[in-house]
């Protein structure tokens, strides 16, 4: 039987690879996923208001990850971190005390289910190795790792920014992301 859920996939393996945790004790509390190693230490999501854990047990995962996120936002409001020079997030980034980011593998669904109908969007290319240890990976939708800035973000640092237009099926309409 394998120990690890199967929502976690490939990530969840690594990790327990790299650290030697059982899945079989995951949780659902307080609303986030957590786990214990095989000294019995609790970890989860690296939020430290969920987790004071000693060590940032997701860093090893980032670092296998690709370094291309991808954040989507108004185009307003991208326009305007451009001309102040920062991006300190949308509304939701502010109430959550990050940057939400997604993966190649993640941007199609985080449209869907977060930005759905909305015209007037475009997405955000970011080198993910150039924003240092704030840039952190933590369990979210599914067991599935997300990319959390937890800085502001220097529009500088955009690798490119594209419209994402609206199809005639309502759904929004990707460039070819790089994984």
């Amino acid at each position: 039987m394998n120990p690890v859920p199967q929502s976690c996939g490939r990530s969840a393996s690594l990790l327990r690879s790299l650290l030697n945790l059982t899945f079989d004790e995951w949780q659902q509390d307080t609303g986030t996923q957590s786990a214990r190693t095989a000294s019995g230490h609790r970890i989860s999501s690296l939020s430290e208001k969920a987790a004071p854990f000693p060590f940032n047990p997701f860093a090893a995962i980032a670092q296998g990850m690709s370094s291309i996120i991808y954040k989507i936002c108004p185009e307003a409001m991208w326009r305007s971190a451009v001309e102040a020079g920062v991006f300190e997030g949308a509304p939701v980034d502010l109430a959550d005390g990050f940057i939400h980011f997604s993966t190649a593998e993640q941007a199609e669904e985080t449209a869907a289910k977060h930005f759905a109908g909305q015209s007037g969007l475009v997405l955000v290319a970011v080198d993910g190795d150039r924003l240092g240890q704030a840039l952190r990976y933590e369990v979210s939708r599914g067991g599935a790792l997300f990319p959390h800035l937890y800085a502001t973000l220097d529009p500088a640092l955009a690798l490119w920014v594209k419209p994402l237009p609206l199809g005639d099926d309502g759904r929004h309409i990707f460039p070819p992301l790089q994984p």
